[in-house]
């Protein structure tokens, strides 16, 4: 790689200031091979620095959710409340790292000081650090982001948001339909947020045919925090007793 393509790493932040590390770059088509290999050795990179900032997290739970909600919402009032008893059961708290209800789960693990982690993706608005994570690592590639989000979490909680939050929900749903992942609890917290997109699924997926009544187990929406937290104590004891 020439210089305009180094990678630079200080402690677990690694950057670039090449333009092939760019996702929009990589996702542009067809490209030169040599283009393509550059920017193959920039995602490689981009997956060793979480691997390597994460390697030691502990038991984990993600929380999904949107970046448009304030402090005085709702929905980011529940989501510090799920951050602060996810904190309070031992579990680090990982978010995109993001504002909204990103901040709000990893501010509530704050509050108990509990461990709050947040990978957060660069984007032109809206997604600034929020100051409440103990680890920060910043990513370009939504992909790496994503796998990094559901590696390293034994349980993973969806607050309300918005294409990005249904597209996190819906590919793990996927790992965990297709056998990828294990089974591991899925929480959808907010029961009228998501009761619309509950009925769509009822009706036209399970009703279409192109998934199996059984499958809407593999999630299970709530507004109770006590419910969530059983459900994620239940995995925590299944997967123990069939790792013994």
């Amino acid at each position: 790689m020439n210089a305009s393509s180094r990678m630079d790493w200080n402690d677990d932040v690694w950057r670039s200031d090449s333009p092939m590390a760019s996702e929009k770059a990589f996702l542009a088509g067809t490209r030169e091979q040599n283009d393509e290999l550059a920017s193959a050795a920039l995602i490689f990179a981009e997956f060793l620095k979480g691997f390597h900032a994460l390697r030691e997290l502990g038991p984990c739970v993600t929380v999904f959710g949107s970046a448009r909600f304030g402090e005085s919402h709702e929905h980011y009032k529940m989501a510090r409340a799920m951050g602060a008893r996810l904190a309070e059961e031992g579990y680090t708290v990982m978010t995109g790292g993001g504002p909204g209800i990103m901040e709000a789960a990893n501010r509530g693990a704050r509050d108990v000081g509990g461990a709050s982690i947040g990978c957060n993706i660069r984007l032109p608005m809206e997604q600034e650090p929020n100051p409440y994570v103990d680890r920060f690592i910043e990513f370009e590639h939504f992909f790496v982001r994503k796998a990094m989000l559901v590696k390293y979490s034994q349980a993973f909680v969806v607050m309300p948001g918005g294409f990005g939050t249904l597209d996190e929900a819906f590919e793990t749903l996927t790992l965990i339909q297709t056998g990828k992942v294990e089974a591991f609890p899925m929480v959808a917290m907010g029961a009228e947020y998501w009761g619309r997109l509950k009925n769509f699924t009822e009706e036209s997926l399970v009703g279409g045919g192109t998934i199996s009544r059984a499958d809407l187990d593999l999630i299970t929406t709530t507004d109770s925090l006590d419910e969530a937290m059983a459900l994620i104590r239940a995995g925590k004891k299944h997967m123990a007793a069939e790792q013994a």
